[in-house]
């Protein structure tokens, strides 16, 4: 999909091609990795992972991109390399974010870069677990699915709920606040633990 730039989405690359792709409305997310949690779940049983275990391997999953989701913010988003680009390479990766907050169309991780990570991380896991990788990696794309329908919802949506709210206030003072905390974005869990709350 081409979208071009407009006030609130300015461009980021001088290639209007380029950059008309460097703009991903939120749905995107869920129309490309709904399948693929569904497939990984449905071929981990019908490779022989049975129900019980398929089931504690997914839930497995979820918590591990919990995590995943804290750290990769915290230590990958907000690294800005040593190096002559390191600059551009963090606005690309996340200070976009930060310098256009209301920006609809960039908060989610475009699906092509997405789904090239999700290659190399089942890569990884297949090679750790086998057929189990399946279930597993079924629960850690659901995490982030949730991860982002989350944090397009606490920037964009009409909030309801206590815990919508709490999760609001808490990411709203990650981008207002240059004190390096609040990392989590679907969850708090991980800034209890490392302190950063």
């Amino acid at each position: 999909m081409f979208f071009p730039a407009t006030e609130e989405s300015p461009a980021m690359f001088e290639n209007k091609f380029i950059d008309g792709f460097s703009r991903v409305p939120w749905y995107m997310v869920p129309i490309t990795f709904v399948p693929v949690v569904v497939a990984n779940f449905w071929y981990g049983l019908h490779q022989g992972v049975a129900i019980l275990p398929s089931i504690g391997l997914f839930a497995a999953g979820l918590f591990v991109w919990t995590f995943a989701e804290y750290w990769l913010h915290r230590e990958l988003f907000h690294w800005v390399p040593n190096f002559s680009w390191g600059k551009r390479f963090h606005f690309l990766m996340h200070g976009v974010h930060h310098d256009y907050v209301n920006d609809k169309m960039r908060l989610v991780m475009p699906p092509a870069a997405a789904a090239a990570l999700a290659v190399i991380f089942f890569a990884i896991y297949w090679t750790l677990m086998g057929v189990y990788a399946f279930p597993f990696f079924s629960g850690k794309v659901l995490g982030y699915i949730g991860y982002d329908m989350t944090h397009y919802y606490v920037h964009h949506g009409k909030v309801k709920g206590t815990w919508f709210k709490k999760l609001r206030a808490h990411h709203m003072n990650h981008h207002h606040n240059k004190d390096g905390r609040k990392y989590g974005v679907s969850n708090t869990l991980w800034d209890h633990v490392f302190r950063t709350y």
